[in-house]
């Protein structure tokens, strides 16, 4: 088990970032937590393989309801990743398992 951060460190909603192992390399992940559930994702565009973000932390659409990547407007479900809007429609973001445990996100075995 890997704590990545006390659950309130994440507003609700919002994210934050990580550096994490993911399939034996470091590969940059983020942690959205919205109405107190967490969902994990590794920060790579399946349309480009770019970085979702451009600044620190800021993964969500203006309205907070999906994550948008900030290359090319396309936007993601953040319960599922799938993509809902842009040009990697029908593709999803990869998932990054992560759960609370004990007031820390923690990411999952």
């Amino acid at each position: 088990m890997t704590v990545l951060c006390p659950l309130d460190a994440i507003p609700d909603p919002g994210a934050r970032e990580f550096r994490a192992m993911v399939d034996g390399e470091a590969r940059r992940v983020f942690v959205v937590r919205k109405d107190g559930q967490v969902f994990g994702y590794v920060n790579s565009c399946p349309h480009v393989g770019a970085p979702l973000n451009l600044e620190d932390d800021k993964f969500l659409d203006l309205f907070q309801t999906s994550i948008l990547c900030a290359n090319h407007f396309a936007l993601f479900d953040i319960e599922s990743g799938a993509c809902t809007r842009g040009p990697c429609q029908g593709r999803s973001l990869q998932p990054f398992p992560v759960e609370v445990r004990d007031g820390d996100v923690v990411r999952k075995a």
